[in-house]
Parts: C-alpha cells; sequence; structure tokens
C-alpha cells in the first residue's frame, strides 16, 4: 500500500528542480513587496504543479477510486491548478478565484465527492439527511476547507507538512472506516507533498503558489468526504475538522479577529498562528516544526475519538491547545508591552 506514495514522492521530487527553471522562465516568482513576507529574495512558484504531476501518475498508476470519480477529481484539481497558476503570475480577484473554486467544488460533487447525511445526536433516526441540501452543503465545505489551505501557506514547509500530517490522519480514519479507496488517495497525496518538501522546507528554493495551496486544499476537501463523513459514528463531523485542525481554526479565528477589529475578512495580517510563534522568537524552522507538532496531536486526537479512547483524545487535544495558547499568550503579552513602551 506505501509504494504509490513512494512512487508520488518520489516524481514530486524529480519534477521539483523542472518547475523551478519553467518558474523563473514565465515569471512565475514571487518578489517580496512587504514585511508579511517571509522571505527577502525572489522565489520562484508553482510547485504545486510538481505535487499535482506526483499524484494524479501514481493514481492512475494504483487507484481502484471507480472512473467517475477519479475524472472529476482530475478536472476539478486541474481548474484549481490552473486558477492558482494564473494568480501565481498576474493576480486575480477574489470574485474570480471564488468563482472558480466554487466550479471545482461543484464537479467534485457531481462526480460523487458529497455529503449525503450528518449522524443524528439527538432524534430517533441514526441519520439526518440532507436530501436538496447535500450539493450546497458539499460545495461549502469543499470551497472552505480549499481555502483554509491556502491562507496557512506563509512559512517554508508549513501548508506541505500541514498537509500531509493531515492526509495521514484521514488514511488511518479512512481506513478506520473500510474506506480504502478514500485512504489510497490521501495516502498517495501525503506522499506527493512529501516529495516536495526537500526544496520547500526552510530555506526554501520554491514555493506551491496559490496553485498547490489551492489543489492540496480541494483534495483534502473532497477526501474527508469519502473517508471520514460518510461514516455512521456519532463523532463523524467532529474527526475531519480535528484532522484538518490547524488551517481550520486558524482561519477560522482570523475571521472573527478581523471582524472584532472591523477588518476586511479577506485583508491579510499578521495574526496567524504562525506569526504570533515566529513573534516570540522562533525561527521559521521552529515555528513551522511547532505546527507540525500540533496538527499532528490534533489529528491523533481525532483518531482517539473515532476510537472512542475519550481519555487519550482528552490528553492529546489538551496538549494541543496548551501548544496553541502559549505562543499566543506571550505575543499578545509582548505586543501589548511594545505599545506601552
Amino acid at each position: 500500500m506505501y509504494i504509490p506514495a513512494i512512487i508520488a514522492g518520489l516524481i514530486s521530487f524529480i519534477m521539483t528542480p523542472l518547475v523551478i527553471k519553467i518558474a523563473f522562465k514565465l515569471g512565475a516568482v514571487d518578489i517580496p513587496k512587504d514585511d508579511r513576507r517571509m522571505h527577502k529574495k525572489p522565489m520562484p512558484l508553482w510547485g504545486g504543479v510538481a505535487i499535482f504531476t506526483g499524484f494524479f501518475v501514481s493514481m492512475f498508476l494504483f487507484s481502484n477510486i471507480e472512473t467517475t470519480k477519479l475524472t472529476g477529481l482530475l478536472i476539478a484539481s486541474s481548474v484549481v491548478l490552473v486558477t492558482g497558476m494564473i494568480d501565481d503570475i498576474k493576480p486575480l480577484g477574489a470574485k474570480s478565484k471564488l468563482l472558480m473554486q466554487i466550479i471545482a467544488a461543484f464537479i467534485l460533487v457531481k462526480s460523487g465527492f458529497e455529503i449525503n447525511f450528518f449522524t443524528n445526536f439527538f432524534g430517533k433516526s441514526d441519520f439526518i439527511f440532507l436530501a436538496n441540501f447535500s450539493v450546497p452543503i458539499s460545495i461549502i465545505w469543499i470551497v472552505g476547507v480549499t481555502n483554509t489551505v491556502n491562507l496557512i501557506d506563509g512559512l517554508d514547509g508549513l501548508a506541505a507538512g500541514i498537509s500531509a500530517i493531515a492526509a495521514v490522519t484521514l488514511t488511518y480514519i479512512a481506513t478506520l472506516n473500510h474506506q480504502y479507496d478514500a485512504a489510497m488517495i490521501t495516502l498517495i497525496l501525503a506522499g506527493s507533498s512529501i516529495g516536495f518538501l526537500p526544496y520547500n522546507f526552510n530555506p526554501a528554493k520554491i514555493f506551491m503558489g496559490d496553485a498547490g495551496a489551492l489543489f492540496l486544499g480541494l483534495v483534502l476537501a473532497a477526501v474527508s468526504i469519502e473517508g471520514a463523513l460518510k461514516s455512521a459514528t456519532a463523532i463523524t463531523v467532529v474527526v475531519p475538522i480535528l484532522a484538518l485542525g490547524v488551517p481550520i481554526f486558524d482561519t477560522a479565528f482570523a475571521i472573527l479577529r478581523r471582524l472584532i477589529n472591523r477588518r476586511p475578512i479577506m485583508e491579510a495580517d499578521k495574526g496567524h498562528l504562525h506569526h504570533r510563534l515566529m513573534s516570540i522568537g522562533l525561527g521559521q524552522k521552529k515555528a513551522v516544526l511547532s505546527m507540525y507538532l500540533i496538527s499532528a496531536l490534533l489529528g491523533a486526537g481525532a483518531i482517539a475519538l473515532l476510537k472512542q479512547s475519550w481519555l487519550h483524545a482528552f490528553i492529546l487535544l489538551g496538549l494541543a491547545a496548551i501548544v496553541v495558547f502559549i505562543p499566543i499568550s506571550r505575543s499578545l503579552l509582548l505586543q501589548k508591552k511594545n505599545k506601552l513602551e
């Protein structure tokens, strides 16, 4: 089962140097223009092309997923990949990008990646079937997760590593739910992300760009529907949220923060968790590794919940909360101190 992931990783690894050359030649380069950028020199983008190639070559070679779903996944992924590639050269408007994401999500839903029901926590019946609400709710989930991964892509190796950890978590969850096709997809995605990491980890030689972040988010959203949400267990709704916890919670708090401060929701700022970690003196590597730890703890907590190992889940999620709380509280104290000075 690990061979497909290894092949995906090797293809992604081999493709990345070629993508670096192409990105420079075609102008897909991120030039630092403000203090939000952590890099000081022009960096090639389009690393997502290498991840995409490794993923789909391995999928076509090894996956047993039905043709309709595989075709839908390929077309939808191509839509967001090309959208991101264009945006990496000539920034598109937020509405244009959102429209393309909705189109991609609709393609996925129509090919079979659809949330049909939720577990009923309170009623006599086991499930709440969504009926006519199935399509819009599925699209909202896919578009939402797609954007959360894009929003955490702020440090070298962060989005690729977090996506790999989330993919491994979803692989295990899908296996527990006997969703073996979904498990294969996430394992291959983890492999292609890890294959890209040697070039993307600090000091990075290339960024994945919007092309890569949108692609990873889309696939994680789709496969979480297939491998985690389609389960009869009562904890079903919580599990994928925890597995994708770092990007989801970071984005949720970013939206809340901007609403409280009466700032536009889509406006970039330096309040994300990785910015907080950097502000208390951690370098990029330590900040990213801390984010990896949080993601791994949340993923392990999700698995413990699914297995109804309540004590383990409480300990793991408690540790994740502590690791998050310490840098945020220290960062806020430093911020307050600087204002007073």
